[in-house]
């Protein structure tokens, strides 16, 4: 793993890649649900990393990022109404309703993409390294979390009821909340008596949170796999939809960073708006698919363009964020 960092590339994109791997080799173990499912030890996984998120969230850090209104209302609009836009425009102009086409569930797996809300660390992480605002950081990319809840299951509403084996939309909801929300509060509510053991076991929660992760997406691939649903799909295709996702991340960042300019943020908050306006949480796209689309064969499918955004925005953004940091220290 040290060795990956040294030359640049990221262990946790590594893993992901090599679970598609493996839940193309023995689709079987993913599947199984005796002795033991790892389906369900991923769901309950889940609940975990929202509990000790909300346990690392203190009342200092969310009043600090209250104060700066247009800045929180340009992050939110981005990544819940900018992106979902963008994706329906394109899927209107390149044929992308089209329910017999044979990309019809990359489309909308795109758009689910699309109304995911923003990561949380690695925004932090990025707007530190950078030199933003990173009070403002902090709470976006925990109020995006909680939006997301309710606004990407609307939003997502549209195809649901092309999606077999989806399930229903209070369903969803009531489900992301107490998948969710209810984990989040109650680690929130307990941060002032065990907050430090968040705060000092940081690196292993991350490795938990990335290990769960993985064991969502070999999951959800090995139930596409076993049903031959990537038949058909060149690899062509893979290229294509990975240079797509590319051109989707410098458009939503050129898009922030226009609107920035025209409201006139300061360097700070412009650097917070377009790393976390920018961005998608691959963990609640990985929770959210399992959640929106059920039982659905096609899940691994929808779940494909989210894979691929979040290694492209992970590699942009850490050369964009190092580069940001050296040249306003040589200032």
């Amino acid at each position: 793993m040290q060795f990956l960092k040294r030359i640049g590339i990221d262990p946790f994109i590594v893993a992901l890649f090599a679970a598609i791997f493996l839940a193309w080799l023995q689709p079987d173990i993913g599947r199984a649900r005796e002795p033991f499912g790892l389906g369900d030890a991923a769901n309950w996984g889940v609940s975990f990393i929202f509990f000790f998120y909300g346990l690392r969230l203190t009342r200092q850090k969310l009043l600090n990022g209250l104060k700066n209104v247009k800045l929180h209302v340009l992050v939110h609009v981005s990544t819940f109404v900018v992106f979902p836009l963008i994706v329906l425009g394109a899927m209107w102009l390149f044929g992308g309703f089209d329910k017999s086409g044979t990309l019809y569930y990359i489309w909308i797996g795109s758009f689910f993409l699309a109304t995911l809300p923003s990561t949380v660390s690695s925004s932090v992480v990025m707007v530190s390294i950078a030199g933003g605002n990173l009070p403002a950081a902090i709470f976006n990319a925990s109020i995006s979390s909680m939006i997301g809840v309710f606004l990407t299951p609307l939003w997502m509403g549209i195809f649901m009821d092309n999606i077999s084996g989806s399930n229903d939309l209070a369903d969803v909801i009531v489900k992301l909340i107490f998948q969710v929300l209810v984990p989040v509060f109650a680690g929130f509510f307990l941060s002032g008596r065990y907050g430090w053991f968040a705060e000092k076991h940081k690196k292993g929660l991350r490795f938990f949170d990335e290990s769960i992760i993985v064991l969502i997406v070999y999951t959800s691939f090995c139930d596409s796999f076993f049903k031959k649903m990537f038949e058909g799909f060149p690899f062509s295709t893979i290229l294509v939809l990975s240079a797509c996702m590319i051109g989707l991340f410098v458009l939503a960042m050129a898009i922030v960073y226009l609107l920035c300019r025209l409201m006139r943020f300061d360097r700070a908050d412009t650097i917070t708006a377009v790393f976390c306006g920018s961005k998608k949480s691959l963990v609640h796209g990985s929770v959210m698919s399992r959640v929106l689309f059920g039982a659905s064969p096609m899940t691994g499918v929808i779940l494909l363009p989210t894979m691929l955004y979040h290694a492209f925005q992970l590699i942009i953004v850490s050369i964009t964020a190092k580069k940001i940091g050296q040249e306003q220290s040589e200032k």
